[in-house]
């Protein structure tokens, strides 16, 4: 019977009857669902639920081999197959639940079941994909026993409900499942299936945590990442086995797993790619355009990279704003992908002239504020203001000076639109660096105020005889006047910086070097002067205590480790940032990223 004939039931409460062998088939308890079965024996087919779940979905569901083995022994083959209101038949419950027992016991008495699609038009092994285990073995199995040259059956792999199988292995982060059906069925790649009008390519850019961008890798990611990608040039699968145990024995198994995902995940890109150069530009449109987009938003520069070696074209594909992948790499914030469409000197040159409906030019994007994911990168409202202005600089060199003139459907120019845009954030990188300016101006302040004391009241006070301080001959006392000397004229620098900060005018311009240095200048001279204290200090105290005893030495100068080390702790990560984003390489840089068709 047709999944969609059947209604559910009016009266839900009819149900009732059938609780105790509800319960007894999910307890597998055989003896006391059997008394039920000989009081009653329509129940062993009649719906139990109101979601017309009988006696095999149940028993599907709760997944016992031996009680269903007895419950299939009591019907006919053709009575294998019941549907419940949303079409599904015991077979796609337990390729659902993952129960391959169960599927098993099924299949041997009736293959047909394979072959039999719900109400959306799904086949147990759509089931088997996502089943709740999230287990490859479930799909593995259907793999084996679904074949697709069954005489008089439909074929699942063919077209739409194919390509739902892979879009699912993809989805759940099965690749190397996908990369075994795709190289079976290379057709798939040139569908979508019908349910959310979706491709594998669209699939793939869905899932780009999966796809690693190699130009951020520190050293040993990148020799991690080399030696993955020699083992899975190889030929031997049993040599790639080694090689990646070898390096997950040495490094850990984690770095190691997103390496190999990573490079079934590039190597399945490539598959689907390659298809798109046997279709026609009708066919490879509907199947890129969304997904260029998609992955240019997502900061995926493989994704396009491979689509545009399929078809060159693409790269000069507009959405419905009528941009470019480099005013939406902009707007985004996207600098894989802007380093990407930027070391292509062609488009370099060619992609800036574009406008979109509302007449911005890329200049006009390059003003707008980063989404809140993007800025959220960047630590502190100042820091993510300098991100903001390198992006308007960066852009800027890429386009005619008279672009800074340009203006959009509402009368702004570039610099209006960033002015504007960037209001809030400039008003809260002031508040920022003004509130951390003043913690630090409290702290360089009370530094002076002790080293300046300490420096007139030295360790163990003066002689009468001639005034000098007593310890005056003691290398220890060189050392502690030196120190002091140093804390003071650094601490007395950063207060002065840190003063500089307060009274600053705080331009938009200043965001950019200005403040971002005068803040290094400042920790740096802070973090030194709170150094040389604990020196100066520790001098002392072995001077007034230590009487020559190396122990009290020892003691002391760990314990003065511990205000340096967490200032470094909680300090330094600061530094670091601002040091990086004002001097650093940054995120602009072209060298290593191919060059594009086009």
């Amino acid at each position: 019977m047709a999944a969609s004939s059947q209604a559910l039931p009016q009266k839900p409460d009819g149900f009732s009857k059938y609780r105790p062998l509800y319960r007894a088939i999910l307890a597998a308890n055989w003896d006391e669902a059997q008394i039920f079965f000989n009081q009653n024996p329509a129940a062993i087919q009649s719906p139990l639920t109101n979601n017309l779940d009988t006696s095999l979905h149940v028993g599907a569901k709760a997944g016992n081999a031996s009680f269903m083995e007895k419950l299939v022994s009591l019907l006919l083959d053709h009575e294998l197959g019941p549907r419940d209101a949303y079409g599904y038949t015991p077979l796609h419950i337990a390729a659902r639940h993952g129960n391959i027992e169960v599927a098993d016991i099924l299949v041997r008495r009736n293959s047909n079941l394979l072959y039999l699609h719900n109400r959306r038009g799904l086949f147990p092994i759509h089931c088997a994909v996502r089943n709740h285990r999230k287990s490859k073995e479930a799909f593995l199995y259907f793999l084996g026993v679904t074949r697709d040259d069954e005489y008089g059956q439909p074929n699942p792999y063919a077209g739409p409900t194919g390509v739902s199988i892979l879009v699912n292995l993809i989805v759940c982060k099965f690749y190397d499942l996908a990369l075994q059906l795709i190289v079976r069925y290379p057709d798939l790649g040139g569908h979508k299936r019908t349910r959310n009008d979706i491709s594998a390519l669209d699939a793939i850019v869905l899932s780009d945590c999966s796809i690693i961008n190699n130009h951020n890798l520190n050293f040993w990611q990148s020799f991690i990442y080399h030696c993955v990608s020699k083992a899975e040039s190889t030929t031997s699968t049993p040599i790639f086995h080694l090689i990646t145990s070898l390096l997950q024995w040495l490094v850990g198994k984690s770095i190691v797993n997103k390496m190999v995902i990573h490079h079934q995940v590039v190597k399945l890109l490539k598959c689907l790619c390659d298809q798109l150069k046997t279709l026609n530009d009708t066919q490879v449109i509907s199947l890129t355009e969304q997904a260029l987009f998609d992955a240019t938003s997502l900061d995926i520069w493989q994704v396009i990279l491979n689509i545009a070696e399929a078809y060159p074209m693409s790269v000069y594909f507009l959405n419905s704003e009528k941009q470019n992948i480099l005013h939406v790499s902009v707007m985004i914030r996207s600098e894989n992908v802007f380093n990407l469409v930027c070391g292509t000197s062609v488009l370099r040159t060619f992609f800036p002239d574009y406008r979109d409906i509302n007449n911005n030019n890329v200049l006009h994007f390059a003003g707008k504020l980063a989404p809140p994911h993007k800025l959220n990168l960047v630590s502190g409202a100042a820091l993510q203001m300098q991100r903001e202005l390198q992006w308007f600089k960066e852009v800027k060199k890429i386009t005619p000076s008279y672009f800074l003139s340009y203006r959009n459907k509402d009368g702004k120019t570039p610099s209006m639109v960033f002015t504007e845009e960037h209001k809030e954030l400039k008003e809260a990188g002031e508040k920022w660096m003004k509130e951390t300016a003043t913690s630090c101006t409290i702290a360089a302040a009370l530094i002076v105020t002790v080293i300046f004391a300490a420096a007139i009241t030295v360790p163990g006070g003066n002689s009468g005889e001639n005034g000098l301080p007593i310890f005056s001959n003691h290398n220890a006392f060189t050392i502690f006047a030196i120190s002091n000397a140093a804390s003071l004229f650094t601490s007395a620098t950063s207060l002065l910086v840190f003063l500089s900060i307060l009274t600053s005018r705080y331009a938009e311009q200043d965001f950019l070097y200005a403040l971002p240095k005068r803040l290094i200048i400042g920790l740096v001279t802070l973090f030194l002067s709170i150094i040389f204290m604990m020196i100066a200090f520790s001098a002392t105290v072995y001077l007034e205590f230590g009487h020559n005893r190396r122990g009290v030495l020892i003691v002391v100068a760990a314990f003065a480790c511990l205000p340096v080390t967490s200032f470094v702790l909680l300090q330094f990560p600061l530094l670091v940032d601002l040091v990086s984003s004002t001097y650093g390489r940054g995120i602009f840089d072209q060298r290593g990223f191919p060059q594009l068709p086009f």
